[in-house]
C-alpha cells in the first residue's frame, strides 16, 4: 500500500492540560518555561503512540509575543529548550524525525494582522536559522492569508531544509484559507520558492476534503492535520493580548477522528496526524487504523 509520514498531534493544548494552568497569551511557551520536562514527555507519548515525526515547542516562540511580557532575551534560548526536549524524545524512541514548527505572526486564525511581506521574511529567516542545524524540516503552521505564506517561504530557506507548507482554512469551507482568498492560489506562492510538501492544518476536520481537493493537484506530496475545536471562523476572536476561549469538542472521539484521516489518506495524502486537541489515544488509534489498512507509517 502507501508509505505514510504520521505527524504527532497537537502540543500547545496537550500542555496546558496536563500543567493544569491557566492558559496565557504565551500558551504552550509559558508551560515550557514553568515545567521544564513537560514538552519530551508528550513528544514520547506521541512517538510510543506510533507518531514518526516530533513537531518542536516553537510555533509560539515569536518576538510580538515575548516582547509584550519582557521575555524577548530569552528568544534564542527558548527555541533551544524546546529542541532539546524533542530530540531527547527522539533519543530514547530511536526513531523520527524533528520538524521545526514556525507558526504565524500576529496571531493564529487572524489573517487580518498578517504583516508585509517585507516585514515577516526576516523574521522567519531568523528563526529558520535557528533550527536549521537541530530539524529534519521546517513545517510553516497555520498560515492563513497568502502573504504571510510569501513571507514564511521566502524567510524559512533560510534553514536550507525541506520546508513543508501548511495553511489552515476557513471551516465551513476548506477551500478558501481563513483570509476568505482560495487555497488553488496557493499554487503561485509556491512556485516562487522551493516547497516540499503541502498540508492544511487547525482547522475542523470535516473542512479538510474540500482544502486536499485543492492541494492534491500541486504535484507535491499533501497531507492535513485538523484540529478538535469546535468552529473558529465564526468566534469572535479577543483584540487584545488575552488568550482566546475556544471550545473543545466532546464528539471527535479516536475512532471518529481515525476515520476522517484514513479518507485524507484514500484522497492520496500521505502526511497526516493531528493539532489542538487531538492527543496521543487519537495518534495511537490512527497508527493502528493505518497499519490494519495495509500501509506503512515511515
Amino acid at each position: 500500500m502507501t508509505e505514510i509520514t504520521l505527524l504527532d498531534g497537537g502540543m500547545g493544548q496537550e500542555l496546558v492540560a496536563r500543567s493544569g494552568d491557566a492558559p496565557t497569551p504565551l500558551w504552550a511557551t509559558r508551560v515550557m518555561i514553568d515545567h521544564p520536562g513537560l514538552v519530551k514527555a508528550i513528544h514520547a507519548d506521541y512517538f510510543a503512540a506510533g507518531a514518526s515525526v516530533a513537531t518542536t515547542n516553537t510555533y509560539n516562540i515569536l518576538h510580538d509575543r515575548l516582547v509584550g511580557v519582557g521575555l524577548d532575551h530569552y528568544y534564542h534560548a527558548l527555541h533551544l529548550r524546546a529542541l532539546m526536549e524533542a530530540h531527547e524524545a527522539r533519543a530514547e524512541a530511536g526513531r523520527g524525525i524533528i520538524a521545526g514548527s514556525m507558526g504565524p505572526l500576529g496571531e493564529s486564525y487572524r489573517p487580518d494582522l498578517t504583516p508585509p511581506v517585507a516585514v515577516s521574511a526576516p523574521l522567519y529567516a531568523e528563526k529558520a536559522r535557528i533550527l536549521a542545524p537541530h530539524v529534519d524540516v521546517i513545517l510553516l503552521e497555520t498560515l492563513s492569508s497568502l502573504d504571510l505564506c510569501r513571507g514564511a517561504l521566502q524567510g524559512a530557506q533560510a534553514a536550507g531544509r525541506p520546508v513543508w507548507l501548511s495553511v489552515s482554512v476557513h471551516d465551513r469551507d476548506g477551500s478558501r484559507l481563513r483570509s476568505g482568498e482560495p487555497v488553488a492560489a496557493l499554487r503561485e506562492v509556491i512556485a516562487e520558492h522551493p516547497t516540499a510538501a503541502v498540508l492544511a492544518n487547525c482547522s475542523m476536520p470535516e473542512a479538510m476534503a474540500a482544502a486536499l481537493g485543492v492541494l492534491s493537484t500541486f504535484g507535491l506530496p499533501f497531507g492535513a492535520y485538523a484540529n478538535g475545536f469546535s468552529e473558529i471562523s465564526s468566534l469572535p476572536l479577543p483584540e487584545d493580548a488575552s488568550a482566546p476561549d475556544y471550545t473543545h469538542r466532546h464528539d471527535l472521539t479516536p475512532e471518529k477522528y481515525a476515520a476522517f484521516a484514513m479518507s485524507w489518506v484514500a484522497m492520496g495524502a500521505t502526511i497526516v496526524g493531528g493539532c489542538c486537541e487531538v492527543g496521543p489515544a487519537h495518534i495511537r488509534h490512527l497508527a493502528a487504523a493505518l497499519k490494519a489498512a495495509g500501509h506503512t507509517i515511515a
